[in-house]
């Protein structure tokens, strides 16, 4: 258990309670298209949960491996009605303790870069900041006008 009283579980996969989230913060997740990806990678990538006393998940992470070195958080998404509680930093540490025990090196996360002005990203980048993750670069990755920013974690 974190400071935050939350615990962060791997679990198994979650899509329909990603579904149930994604729903509950459309100013960052209001793209359809982008939402049908997501809910299937919930069908098979690494899962980590943050649950209620209830059971109902809150919070969920995917992670993937790129090579024994390296991981990747692909997905978080927290329900609004926890937003600011501690739920996101349970995860991200457990992840980052998860990852780091498989010998993992970096950790990093990709996200909508500054160079296209939105609150609420500024937002989600502050957290990773905060988190210990540093931005390395902005690509055009996700296409025009979508610009990712790749933010990275040292775990050693």
């Amino acid at each position: 258990m974190t400071e935050s009283g939350w615990t962060t579980n791997r679990d198994d996969a979650v899509p329909e309670d990603v579904e149930r989230l994604l729903a509950t913060v459309p100013e960052w997740f209001g793209r359809p298209e982008s939402n049908a990806e997501y809910i299937d990678d919930a069908r098979t990538m690494e899962t980590w949960t943050v649950r209620d006393d209830s059971g109902r998940v809150v919070g969920v992470t995917l992670v993937t491996h790129h090579f024994p070195q390296t991981s990747e958080i692909h997905f978080t998404v927290v329900d609004r009605c926890v937003h600011g509680g501690g739920v996101g930093t349970a995860m991200i540490e457990a992840v980052t303790d998860g990852v780091r025990a498989r010998g993992a090196k970096l950790l990093q996360v990709k996200t909508l870069g500054p160079s296209k002005e939105d609150p609420n990203y500024a937002r989600t980048r502050h957290f990773y900041e905060k988190m210990g993750f540093l931005p390395l670069e902005e690509t055009e990755l996700w296409g025009e006008g979508a610009p990712c920013l790749i933010m990275v974690k040292a775990l050693v």
